[in-house]
């Protein structure tokens, strides 16, 4: 065989080897813009699932890597908040039991009040002032003993706010308490006044020190933090500001855990108590409510329909770790546990035959380095919650695109404002987005993303997701 037929059957053959591969890349599930997406960043494609469904129909639009378990992020909320709505009802309230442990009199109660909490995920400064406004009506001004406090619904055991990424001061990382008062959160104003900054709390708290060290620099607004340094003591009661403040900012906000749990709830009580002209200057301690006692007030929360919104659309974890140790204690009985919220959720799922081989729930709220589910059975929980009677308010509960929730500023001004409704997540090397969208020509699909890989919570993540959304938009 001549040289010049031999190399053109050897060209030949090497092209039928390379077809295939060229014919799987051109003919690969994923729509272009989500390929283009990946390989710009130099993002490998299998670092990704994507499962998309019709609710309708049930007909499979992408199944790409579907069952490959990967850390969820936040959208693990999804589940925590079905299985309350399925097991709990839109409707349920918490609520927070109060004793007076004394004879009521010419508006002065002479013994001490008891605070029972079961849970509450939402008791922030305004309820709490309702809360106490209530028992003002009930003809208490003066309260002459202590604020004893009851949170024995729940048991965090050894709760390390560290534990996750050593930042234990960040609102995120609160420990869940059955009596829960606004997070446990204080806001810090930070406003130059000459060489000096003033700083401002809300909610101000009596028991809470400041050590204010701070200094203005000529600078513009900006650094992390703004050049604030934040430092507790060991008892966590005073707070020390250092560090140079740049003069080019009016004003700065910083959130902030502060003190115990029981130390923030008696601060906020006496607080509050004092700005509505009562009298109480007592100090407070831990006690268990007996359960012969009838309380003088049950003060309930908002109904659950309303709780999840908060906890999915704003992604909030302590509020989501309220609902699974709520779902223990409700459903196993107090207290409530962790461990229990889980043993619930597996018993939920096994009862409405969800059989989810691979997951794994640690806290309820995806803030976690080892909470793992396949896009595919994360798309069966939005299966399941489609079909129930319930649906309308799970749905609601996740942010809209391009208005509000986690949501508001993307896809803001496009085709997809409004047009789906999702649960984002976000981890260091883990994005994720999980809900329902309806398309141009008025189809609604589940759809869910999954992806871990270095760095992809740093735009690379929500660039693909963008893409496969514009597309399945168009279907």
């Amino acid at each position: 065989m001549p040289d010049r037929v031999r190399a053109s059957v050897t060209l030949f053959l090497f092209c039928l080897v390379l077809l295939p591969l060229f014919a799987h890349a051109d003919n690969s599930p994923l729509p272009a813009g989500v390929r283009s997406a990946l390989n710009v960043r130099d993002v490998p494609h299998d670092s990704l699932s994507i499962h998309v469904e019709d609710v309708d129909t049930g007909e499979v639009v992408m199944h790409w890597l579907a069952d490959e378990p990967r850390n969820p992020a936040s959208t693990m909320k999804l589940l925590t908040t079905l299985v309350a709505l399925d097991t709990l009802g839109p409707a349920y309230r918490w609520k927070t039991n109060v004793f007076a442990l004394g004879e009521i009199s010419d508006g002065r109660l002479d013994g001490d009040l008891l605070l029972r909490g079961h849970g509450d995920p939402f008791l922030v400064t305004e309820r709490v002032w309702q809360m106490l406004r209530a028992i003002r009506r009930l003809g208490i001004d003066e309260i002459t003993g202590d604020l004893l406090i009851d949170d024995s619904y729940f048991d965090t055991g050894d709760y390390d706010p560290a534990a996750f990424d050593r930042r234990p001061l960040r609102a995120y990382n609160v420990a869940p308490n059955a009596l829960l008062m606004n997070f446990k959160v204080v806001r810090y104003w930070f406003e130059p006044n000459g060489p000096t900054v003033t700083v401002r709390l809300d909610p101000a708290l009596d028991n809470l020190r400041i050590d204010n060290r701070l200094r203005v620099a000529k600078a513009p607004c900006r650094g992390y933090q703004r050049g604030i340094a934040i430092t507790t003591n060991a008892d966590n009661d005073q707070v020390t500001f250092s560090g140079r403040f740049p003069n080019g900012c009016r004003r700065y906000a910083m959130d902030r855990t502060v003190l115990t749990h029981n130390e923030y709830a008696y601060g906020l009580f006496k607080s509050l108590w004092q700005e509505s002209g009562g009298v109480f200057e007592g100090g407070w301690r831990n006690a268990i409510a007996s359960e012969d006692d009838k309380p003088l007030l049950s003060f309930e929360s908002l109904p659950l329909a309303d709780m999840i919104t908060s906890v999915n659309k704003h992604s909030n974890n302590v509020m989501a770790r309220q609902l699974l140790y709520t779902l223990s204690a409700e459903v196993l009985g107090a207290p409530g546990t962790e461990a229990g919220g889980r043993e619930v959720i597996s018993t939920w799922l096994s009862d409405n035959k969800l059989e989810l081989s691979q997951l794994a729930v640690e806290n309820g709220a995806g803030l976690s380095r080892e909470s793992r589910i396949t896009a595919a059975d994360m798309a069966v929980l939005l299966r399941f919650a489609w079909k129930q009677p319930y649906m309308p308010e799970y749905l609601a509960s996740m942010s809209l695109t391009g208005i509000d929730g986690t949501l508001s500023r993307r896809f803001r001004n496009s085709d997809l404002a409004g047009k789906a409704h999702l649960k984002t997540g976000s981890l260091d090397h883990v994005t994720a987005i999980a809900g329902y969208l309806q398309s141009r020509s008025g189809r609604r699909f589940a759809v869910v993303v999954l992806q871990n890989f270095e760095d992809i919570h740093r735009g690379p993540g929500e660039e693909v997701q963008e893409a496969l959304l514009r597309w399945l938009y168009e279907q």
